[in-house]
């Protein structure tokens, strides 16, 4: 009749002492290993988030390139040039607020708010801290971007 009732087949300790500590072995790794899985889903998340807002950020900085090519050229008005600064900016400006709010779960591995994220990987202590952890690194704003000349990126030629 308890076996019917709670599903177990050896539901406490007095049905088979043995068989119920290796049962409730099993039961608490079941757990950890649930517990795992909860925060290398969240981890995902996180990696997911920054990854979307990466394609993002390369899909503005496209037109971002494509408003200043054509706003060079030399037909163009004041105030034609003034919408294309416009546009510009707006764009810049979109860039922001999308790495600004690139976040899950108070996460945010696009501005390097976030500098690292640890993951536990494994619920088995492994003598150096809890479990088996991994480290995702965020992205590192760089303190000054600089940008390759033409003349430095051509190749040499004749090759030697």
């Amino acid at each position: 009749q308890n076996k019917i009732s709670t599903g177990l087949k050896v539901a406490n300790a007095k049905d088979n002492g043995a068989v119920f500590a290796i049962a409730q072995g099993q039961r608490a790794r079941v757990s950890g290993l649930a517990a795992v899985r909860d925060g290398i889903d969240r981890a995902i998340n996180v990696v997911d988030s920054a990854l979307n807002a990466g394609g993002k950020v390369s899909d503005l900085l496209v037109q971002l390139k494509a408003k200043a090519v054509a706003a060079q050229s030399e037909d163009l008005s004041a105030t034609q040039r003034d919408a294309f600064n416009g546009d510009f900016s707006q764009l810049r400006n979109t860039i922001n607020t999308i790495v600004s709010t690139a976040t899950f779960n108070g996460a945010n591995l696009v501005d390097n708010t976030t500098a690292t994220l640890r993951v536990l990987q494994s619920d088995i202590n492994t003598g150096v801290g809890a479990g088996n952890v991994a480290t995702v690194s965020g992205a590192a704003k760089p303190s000054t971007a600089t940008t390759p000349s033409r003349s430095a990126m051509r190749p040499s030629w004749p090759p030697t």
